[in-house]
């Protein structure tokens, strides 16, 4: 057969083929016109190369394999030396994967040093990573709401960082403080695109350390629980809870469970190549297992817990 029928039935270019033949892994007759003819045995020698390079043995080291083969061997591999091919192509992926390894941790030191460097808290200074940027927009109180001053908590059980099911519709002394917000930032992760230029998307970290740095004080003014909610999962939030050092728990409400039951209102970001509601921010404070008092819309989230604090002085229960 021509060079281009056996390329075609083996699955490969006539370039590789004219290749093989330069290594001498296949050696075609040659005809009275100079042709080269290749036999139904060179197919199968082809294809057991191109077989083999998919595993990432080079045509250079497929020799055994078709000596095997040659010998009258069933298969390529049912020789020692074909064997031995084996264990030195494995030998030599498990070389570079310790390498990659090696190389993908210490890049990820890196980013992690990188990226904590300008997210921690030292002291009682705060870095610029907890601040707001000039010119954030504003959020405008769109009435969305208005409806929920009055209304009963649902029977729902959200998760919590402590490890706890909160219940939120079950009735505890005092006033419940949940702050709902959309996406806390995470160091060396992407927030979504454009994601300063939507009115009230950022500052959750700024508004988790106000509640943080004023937990004391609210629970002094009756609010018994403090609570950060969103629809990322607990253990996204956990990482939020130890990094800031939060004295409470976060819920999460993947399934924006609590949106549906109350109508809170959200607002979608592209988030892992798909579209994703997330919470608008807002705060409820809760008494007797009903919602007492609304936020919303919070702004700037950076200023909020005072805000709160200074409702329930005003407020006593």
């Amino acid at each position: 057969m021509r060079i281009g029928d056996l390329a075609r039935r083996a699955g490969v270019t006539v370039k590789a083929v004219r290749y093989y033949e330069a290594l001498g892994l296949v050696a075609p007759v040659r005809l009275a016109n100079g042709y080269r003819d290749y036999a139904e045995p060179d197919v199968r020698l082809v294809r057991e190369i191109k077989e083999l390079g998919r595993l990432g043995i080079p045509a250079e080291r497929t020799r055994p394999f078709l000596d095997c083969l040659a010998a009258g061997g069933p298969h390529a591999d049912d020789c020692p030396a074909s064997l031995a091919g084996y264990r030195e192509a494995i030998d030599e992926l498990t070389g570079r994967i310790d390498a990659l390894t090696a190389r993908r941790t210490a890049l990820a030191a890196r980013l992690h040093e990188a990226a904590h460097r300008n997210s921690t808290v030292r002291g009682d200074a705060m870095t610029e990573f907890h601040r707001l940027p000039a010119g954030l927009p504003v959020p405008e109180d769109d009435g969305a709401a208005a409806h929920l001053p009055g209304l009963a908590m649902p029977p729902l059980t959200l998760a919590a960082t402590s490890g706890e099911k909160v219940r939120l519709d079950e009735p505890v002394p005092g006033r419940t403080v949940i702050y709902a917000y959309p996406l806390t930032g995470r160091p060396g992760t992407d927030l979504p695109e454009g994601w300063d230029s939507i009115p009230g998307a950022r500052g959750c970290t700024p508004e988790s350390c106000g509640f943080r740095d004023h937990h004391q004080e609210l629970a002094e003014a009756g609010a018994t629980r403090v609570f950060g909610l969103s629809s990322q999962d607990t253990a996204y939030q956990r990482e939020v809870v130890e990094r800031l050092h939060l004295p409470f728990a976060m819920l999460s409400d993947p399934g924006l469970d609590l949106v549906r039951a109350l109508d809170l209102p959200t607002f979608e970001v592209e988030l892992a190549g798909r579209t994703t509601p997330l919470y608008k921010r807002l705060t409820l404070i809760v008494r007797d297992g009903v919602i007492e008092r609304v936020f919303y819309p919070v702004f700037p989230p950076d200023q909020h817990a005072e805000q709160v604090l200074g409702w329930l002085w005003a407020h006593p229960a």
